[in-house]
């Protein structure tokens, strides 16, 4: 199969990937037929043989020294080291020690390699990070002050990027070490010891002599997947190892042309029998995203109960700006909700696990060991449905945000960057609601989506976007609702200036900024991470700024001509037959006359529990203990995922009204 990919003009190359399952094989030895389990039996003798290999390689490695050595890019000659990780550990003599009494092929070897090489290369970004945090020290280490948080982030290569989570997170990890110990420690590799190793193999780092992927001619979504694989957990010869041909089932998702790459095997157990995942990564070719030079713009605002509020902007070639329709949200106060019932039984169950090991102790034969490993259990289960709801979640709100774009004919999706933001000062509720947001999953998918169909998605410092007025700039004025100006609150946003006098909701004069900040700024400040290739504006210039407002528009006429009374109305005939429901059924074998025949619903009916499952935004577990067990108001437990999220229409004429609807 050929690797290379062939582009047309105005075209790139992009790489994506598709879990497939391994349902079997068949051993080219014997001519046996393998089942799934004991394929997943042969690639776990291989895992565990990687396995062991890379942990005593990053265990011999894991010091400041060579991992800087190996960041420096260079060996000793002064020769570039080359990109795989295999081949640079190879260059820097680094050896594998190989289990004593097995036998295995230099492909098994460079798997090792490229593994441990990785986590390695990644190991450089603890240590500098590590080493600004200490530098730089807070008086306070539970809360900064802007000057250390400004010092911190100038310590750190690339700190103004990251986010403040992952430097308070650094922080608090320093700190346990020195109530400990009495001391800083001297790097990341005294603070912590080498990564845990995973079971996988990594079939990218070998050759056709270790494994081959062709296309069926046929059919172009059947794979066959060939794999040397030992016949027994610890191979003493060669004869050990032989070929196992694996046909695989493409996704939808993998186009036909697209050109395969040599998956990674992921061996996973589990009770009953365990199952093989490859990750199976694809190239094809995508349009190539605009920098600069758009005129229609997607401006994407981040919220809380409405998880994202987006609508389109157009750069007339006067200059002005002006807001194309009125605006649209995705609402996810349900699945949020459900989040928050999750994430609140998850530290529960924390909770009895860490009391039961304090209980337990070092005795063998407790009679808690029991009840621990069913928490334990447990707890990973709660934590896996975490995970998949977020997953749910990151990817239908990406899709409905590249929709809306789609749909309104942008080149150009602008997301509010808050990658530094700290919840704090909200109360712990919603702090906590917003600390555990999806945004940057939800970046990265919409990255994901958007590279289809050729848009770029930049992201826009989010300074003043909910403060200031989209039409004259001016700091808004805040309150609960249109109808309550007085009353304190966040939800809407008046402009005090009189000759404006815009109002409207504070997501929807978010997004209306931020498109126009990106506009405005596109031709002078969008950069392109040049290792990720991510797009965004880096500053904001005050010139620019100045002119990055929404133009009033005037509002559409009415449809259709006059429809003044010129005669009399026209005369109606009347029903030839009365209604259905006020004419009596006919008899049948089966039930009396008189019943109200079939085709209408009762007006009074009233939907069983299941079909009704609307939850209302504040539908959260209370902090204070209850009498019972806590019901949420409103919450309806076992409904799906689409029953919890919604999308609004893609105008609105008036403000919107919630009201309990019934799916």
């Amino acid at each position: 199969m050929s690797r290379k990919l062939r582009l047309a003009a105005g075209q790139v190359a992009r790489t994506a990937s598709a879990r497939v399952l391994l349902c079997g094989g068949v051993d080219e030895k014997t001519g046996e037929a393998l089942t799934a389990r004991a394929v997943t039996e042969r690639v776990g003798w291989a895992a565990d043989l990687v396995a062991d290999m890379t942990a005593g390689l990053l265990a011999g490695h894991w010091n400041a020294e060579d991992v800087a050595r190996l960041a420096a890019g260079v060996d000793e000659a002064g020769r570039v080291l080359p990109s795989n990780a295999w081949m640079a550990l190879r260059r820097l003599g680094w050896a594998v020690n190989v289990p004593a009494g097995a036998k295995v092929n230099d492909r098994i070897v460079r798997m090792a390699q490229e593994q441990a090489g990785r986590v390695l290369r990644g190991a450089q970004h603890r240590a500098e990070m590590v080493v600004g945090v200490l530098n730089t020290w807070p008086a306070d280490p539970a809360k900064r002050m802007a000057v250390e948080w400004d010092a911190v982030r100038e310590a750190i290569p690339d700190g103004r990027s990251l986010s403040g989570s992952v430097i308070k997170a650094r922080t608090r990890q320093i700190s346990a070490f020195l109530n400990a110990h009495g001391r800083f420690p001297v790097d990341v590799f005294e603070l912590e010891e080498a990564p845990r190793v995973a079971r996988m193999l990594v079939l990218a780092a070998v050759d056709r002599q270790q494994a081959t992927l062709e296309r069926a001619e046929d059919d172009p979504a059947r794979v066959l997947l060939r794999v040397q694989l030992p016949t027994r957990p610890d191979p003493r010869s060669y004869a050990d190892w032989s070929w196992v041909a694996c046909p695989l089932t493409l996704p939808p998702t993998v186009p036909p042309d697209s050109v395969l790459h040599l998956p990674t095997l992921r061996p996973a157990s589990r009770p009953g029998g365990g199952r093989v995942h490859a990750d199976l990564a694809f190239s094809y070719p995508v349009p190539k995203a605009k920098r600069t030079g758009h005129t229609i713009a997607l401006g994407v605002d981040w919220g809380l109960n409405t998880l994202l509020s987006a609508g389109a902007c157009r750069l007339h070639p006067d200059g002005t700006i002006t807001a194309l329709g009125a605006g649209a949200m995705f609402r996810a106060g349900g699945v949020m909700a459900r989040q928050h019932r999750l994430r609140r039984h998850g530290e529960h169950l924390h909770a009895k696990t860490d009391t039961y090991e304090c209980l337990i102790g070092d005795r063998e034969g407790h009679y808690l060991t029991a009840k621990h490993a069913v928490l334990t259990a447990e707890r990973q289960h709660v934590a896996d449905r975490r995970t998949g709801l977020n997953d749910a979640l990151a990817w239908s709100a990406a899709r409905w945000a590249v929709d809306q774009a789609t749909a309104a004919g942008a080149s150009v999706i602008y997301v509010e960057d808050l990658r530094s933001m700290e919840a704090k000062g909200m109360g712990r509720t919603l702090n906590t609601r917003l600390s555990q947001a999806v945004r940057g999953q939800i970046t990265g998918n919409m990255r994901h989506l958007a590279a289809e169909t050729g848009i770029a998605v930049v992201t826009v410092p989010a300074r003043n976007t909910s403060k200031h007025c989209p039409h004259c700039l001016l700091p808004l004025r805040h309150c609960k609702a249109p109808d309550r100006p007085t009353t304190p609150g966040w939800k809407w946003a008046i402009c005090p200036d009189p000759q404006c006098g815009w109002q409207g909701d504070r997501d929807h004069g978010a997004w209306r900024r931020i498109a126009a900040r990106g506009l405005a700024h596109q031709h002078n400040t969008t950069v392109v991470d040049r290792a990720t290739g991510h797009m965004a504006i880096g500053r904001v210039i005050d010139t620019l700024e100045a002119g990055a407002v929404i133009t009033p528009t005037a509002a559409p006429k009415a449809s259709g001509g006059d429809r003044s009374k010129t005669g009399p109305t026209p005369r109606r005939t009347p029903r030839p037959a009365p209604r259905r429901r006020r004419a009596p059924s006919t008899p049948g074998p089966q039930r009396p006359a008189g019943q109200r025949p079939e085709g209408h619903a009762h007006t009074d009916h009233k939907p069983p529990r299941a079909a009704c499952r609307h939850q209302g935004v504040h539908t959260i577990s209370s902090n204070t203990p209850t009498a019972g067990r806590h019901r949420p108001k409103g919450a309806a437990l076992g409904a799906g995922f689409h029953l919890h999220a919604h999308a609004t229409p893609p105008r609105w004429a008036d403000p919107p009204v919630t009201t309990p609807q019934c799916d």
